[in-house]
């Protein structure tokens, strides 16, 4: 994986200052350079910036970018981050139409298959990426995202000027940028943060390209943006039996085709279903080839003695772990993160981000990210299963079908109980999220032959995957890129998520299994008290010194007369919740962010305005 910036003007002739613009490039970099430490590079034309850091995977000595070529007095230059999982295939076909290869890398592949069949060459990819591509002969820019989402890309406009970074920090390292907030921005933050509405790059000004899409800057016309992916809607008519089988081939070749790399593998491993699954496909393909398979999984110092079981939460992970290990015979390590680390990294995940970002649910895996890293460079994780399967509690429960509102969100009133009344009043919370809410639900592909409840029931399912999946994916990027380590998602690919969208679900949850599709497809691989446990997620620190920490630190803002954060909070309102109890059982967002997650998030929001300066503006 990589970094990946750089800037476009159709009228601007960068070449004139070149030793300034190269600087700018060198800086943009160099703000990125813990996602590609291992090598980095600028390209200067005369309409166009390319920068780039790079964490090297394959081809470790030929993958050098920006990467150009010429070829017939065409010449195009190339910055890429992300993973081919078909690279091979790819390579057959070029080399099928002529084409000759200097490298082994996938870049290159991108980059000749971008000259032989222009932008919509992307249609061809399996895998993730961010790229960028300048056709000097033309004099366009490229940006490409890959369908899911998974890789960055953000960017803005100013003066004429394009610039593009995989992170905000990339953008704002520019000269022209500001840092500038206003109401949208804030309603973002407080009412629907820690996710983002599609696209949205919460500054004024700064957007994401979204997912399966793809822009063209050119010399002739405004901005443009093609959507090369979406999800499609029709009916499913494979047996239940065929169903099983095409998942099953599906989630393995997955799997096996993000084992690609030229330095070793591991991967996270919960004890759920999901990672299991992951991590037993590739313990027995590595089986093969005579090595074992290193295996990591997460926990809190002390929590086997502070766990409280809830409804979101019902169990513990290492019991499952364990059986899992000894059942794949995997090179496990147990980390655990203590109440010191994690509040140390609650800052570092704002500077992970570039924004407020999942409180200690995130600084958590950016310690754990930092661990691995001393010993790996990839790993593969069970993302995405619970958005694409259907492994949420909201999937299933009546309130949450029958709701008008995100589903892990129901209640805005937890977001409120902090702000001042009379900033509650400028943002006009509800009006905002429920316009981002029902102009989701309107976007949701149809399908004709739907009954209410099956079509109820793609809504929620679009909600995650556009939304949800979104925020883990986000989370898992940052957290690991910070620390140069590249996580994989096999459940992410588009063929696994195109074929399970359209299955009804009376298969994807049968007789009332939560996942039950899921399981049935990885029957064989797993024992059975791991394949059919009940769901538990990602684990959190029941610890009331760390929710003590956090109260004291929280006091300490609110005392700084100087803390941006006092310009949206009511101090006797905080006091308050000061003063109660935490109820770990009602989180505000998702299954994990209670009563101690908000006064993270909210010492997190202060960090990041004092960080970056962010000037609130109309």
């Amino acid at each position: 994986m990589c970094g990946i910036a750089g800037f476009y003007h159709r009228e601007k002739d960068y070449e004139v200052y070149g030793t300034q613009y190269r600087s700018i490039l060198a800086n943009m970099h160099q703000k990125l350079w813990h996602r590609g430490p291992d090598d980095s590079g600028i390209y200067l034309a005369k309409h166009c910036g390319l920068s780039h850091s790079r964490l090297s995977i394959i081809d470790i000595s030929g993958g050098h970018q920006p990467m150009v070529r010429t070829e017939g007095g065409r010449t195009c230059s190339i910055v890429y981050n992300g993973e081919l999982y078909n690279g091979e295939e790819l390579r057959t076909l070029l080399k099928e139409r002529g084409w000759k290869f200097t490298t082994t890398c996938d870049t290159e592949i991108i980059l000749l298959g971008f000259m032989e069949f222009g932008a919509e060459f992307v249609k061809k990819l399996n895998g993730i990426f961010a790229i960028a591509v300048f056709d000097s002969a033309q004099e366009t820019l490229h940006l490409f995202r890959d369908p899911m989402g998974v890789k960055p890309l953000f960017y803005t406009e100013v003066n004429g000027e394009f610039i593009f970074a995989s992170e905000i920090k990339g953008i704002l390292a520019h000269p022209s940028v500001k840092a500038e907030i206003d109401r949208n921005g804030l309603n973002e933050i407080f009412g629907i943060g820690p996710a983002r509405s599609v696209g949205c790059g919460i500054l004024k000004g700064v957007h994401e390209v979204c997912p399966g899409e793809y822009l063209i800057c050119s010399r002739q016309l405004p901005l443009q943006r093609n959507i090369y992916w979406k999800l499609e809607s029709y009916p499913h008519t494979d047996s239940y039996e065929k169903t099983i089988e095409t998942v099953s081939n599906f989630v393995r070749d997955s799997i096996q085709r993000q084992m690609v790399s030229d330095v070793p593998i591991c991967t996270f491993l919960s004890g759920g279903v999901d990672s299991s699954l992951v991590s037993a496909v590739c313990a027995a393909e590595l089986k093969k080839q005579g090595k074992r398979l290193a295996t990591f999984s997460f926990d809190f110092v002390d929590n086997q003695k502070n766990f409280k079981a809830n409804a979101f939460q019902p169990s513990q992970d290492r019991p499952y772990v364990e059986k899992m290990v000894s059942y794949i015979d995997s090179d496990h390590t147990f980390l655990e993160c203590d109440n010191q680390n994690q509040i140390a990294m609650l800052y570092d995940s704002v500077k992970a981000h570039d924004l407020p970002a999942m409180a200690d649910v995130d600084s958590s895996m950016l310690y754990f990210c930092s661990l691995v890293n001393k010993k790996y460079k990839v790993t593969l994780t069970g993302e995405c299963a619970d958005e694409i399967f259907g492994g949420y509690p909201w999937f299933h429960k009546e309130e949450c079908l029958k709701a008008e509102m995100f589903p892990w969100t129901m209640d805005l009133s937890p977001r409120k109980e902090l702000l001042s009344d009379e900033f509650l009043d400028y943002l006009k919370m509800d009006d905002y999220v429920l316009e981002r809410y029902h102009q989701s639900v309107a976007e949701t592909p149809r399908c004709e032959e739907d009954s209410p409840r099956e079509a109820r029931r793609r809504e929620i399912s679009y909600l995650n995957i556009r939304w949800f999946m979104q925020t883990l994916l986000n989370r898992m990027d940052r957290t690991s890129m910070y620390h140069g380590l590249e996580a994989r998602v096999p459940f992410a690919d588009t063929r696994i998520v195109q074929y399970v969208w359209n299955v009804p679900w009376e298969m994807k949850a049968r007789q009332g299994v939560v996942k039950n599709l899921l399981r049935e497809a990885g029957r064989g691989l797993l024992p059975e008290e791991v394949l059919f446990r009940r769901k538990s997620p990602y684990p959190k620190t029941y610890d009331p010194l760390y929710e003590n920490l956090l109260k004291s630190m929280v006091r300490e803002t609110i005392l700084d007369g100087n803390s941006p954060v006092l310009q949206f909070v009511d101090k006797k309102k905080v006091e308050r919740f000061l003063g109660q109890s935490s109820d770990y059982g009602k989180p505000w967002y998702g299954q994990l962010m209670a009563g101690p997650q908000m006064l993270a998030y909210l010492l997190q929001i202060d960090e990041w305005m004092k960080r970056y300066q962010i000037k609130v503006v109309d």
